[in-house]
């Protein structure tokens, strides 16, 4: 154990917030900028009607990505990005992908969904120069 590195707790799970995003924005953008191919891809797997969760999806990933960056609403966003990736990790296992080359994004999105759901930090992009003692 490393007690020295425990009072940087709330800034690793702010940084986690922030990883997470960068990895959410492109993903969720990439489904809303071909919103119709979206939809009808996730209508073709089961996700339907796919006119529906094409922009839900898209914009859960986009805006939540941002909204974890910025830490607004992070346990919001976390707990839906739970049951959007546990329904990801249930569709994929059904269909038999394998873990490596399949969902091993999809399972560690969810865990990290999971963990940012059940903490909660002060720090956040607007009060982390102050956190940090900048100011």
């Amino acid at each position: 154990m490393f007690p020295l590195l425990l009072i940087y707790g709330n800034f690793f799970i702010f940084l986690l917030c922030v990883i997470l995003g960068i990895v959410l924005i492109p993903h969720g953008w990439q489904k809303l900028k071909d919103l119709p191919g979206t939809a009808s891809w996730m209508g073709s797997v089961g996700f339907k009607p796919g006119r529906l969760w094409a922009p839900v999806v898209g914009l859960l990933e986009f805006i939540g990505g941002l909204f974890l960056i910025l830490g607004f609403f992070v346990q919001i966003i976390s707990a839906l990005l739970a049951i959007q990736f546990i329904s990801i990790l249930i569709w994929k296992i059904k269909s038999k992908q394998k873990l490596v080359g399949g969902y091993e994004l999809d399972l560690i999105i969810f865990g990290v969904s999971l963990l940012l759901l059940t903490v909660d930090t002060d720090v956040n992009l607007i009060n982390l120069p102050i956190w940090l003692g900048i100011f």
